[in-house]
């Protein structure tokens, strides 16, 4: 799991992401609200919860809320901040977000509302994806196009499922690695274009329309059939 941490004050922010990654959470600072909306627009799909701060530079923190929302709605968002009046908390609560919490506050709380946000999360993701005619049974780990069972090794199990999520819209090859193999960007592997390769030899069947198209210079994009 993923999170992405909007903290301008850079002592807590170093906190949040040491204390996060200890515990198996890898995550990333955006320290403006400019910064925070970047990685909204464009990395979004690579965070499965986001630590926002209400108070930013340049920026108000309930803006990026909903910008968050708009682009995923099942997005957890965790409101971390200093304003502590009950206005506020009801402000932020209706505009989307899991959880409040006050600071200062102790990371044990921290990390069980974090575990909290993410198992509720969890309960509302549904066992069964449907796009176009291509099914993909997350319980059972096995993928239909039409009639047809398809047999696929974890990583295209992975990878479909992304695709499947977020159909029509153009993923990048780094966004790929990093959720399906949790790498960084290294520009010298194939291991994404390899395994595409594979997905799409087992779902482009000969006699069926093609689903994955690539984007050149950009990454790939999942093109259901009406």
């Amino acid at each position: 799991m993923r999170v992405l941490i909007v903290e301008d004050d850079a002592a807590i922010a170093s906190f949040l992401s040491k204390g996060l990654k200890a515990e198996g959470y890898p995550s990333e600072v955006a320290s403006t609200y400019a910064d925070g909306l970047h990685q909204v627009r464009m990395n979004l799909l690579d965070f499965d919860l986001v630590l926002l701060d209400l108070m930013l530079p340049d920026g108000k923190g309930l803006n990026l809320l909903t910008a968050i929302k708009g682009a995923n709605a099942g997005m957890p968002v965790i409101l971390l901040t200093a304003m502590d009046r009950v206005g506020d908390k009801v402000a932020g609560l209706d505009a989307g977000a899991s959880d409040y919490i006050t600071k200062p506050f102790h990371f044990d709380e921290l990390l069980a509302r974090v575990r909290a946000c993410v198992r509720s999360r969890d309960q509302h993701i549904a066992t069964e994806l449907t796009v176009g005619d291509v099914r993909l049974d997350l319980l059972a780990k096995t993928a239909w196009r039409g009639d047809r069972r398809i047999s696929l090794s974890p990583r295209e199990l992975s990878l479909l499922e992304i695709f499947l999520r977020n159909p029509e819209q153009v993923i990048s090859r780094a966004r790929l690695l990093s959720r399906v193999w949790d790498y960084d960007f290294d520009p010298g592997t194939n291991v994404v274009e390899v395994y595409v390769g594979y997905l799409r030899r087992k779902l482009n069947l000969p006699d069926l329309p093609r689903l994955i198209e690539t984007v050149r210079g950009v990454g790939y994009r999942f093109i259901p059939l009406d």
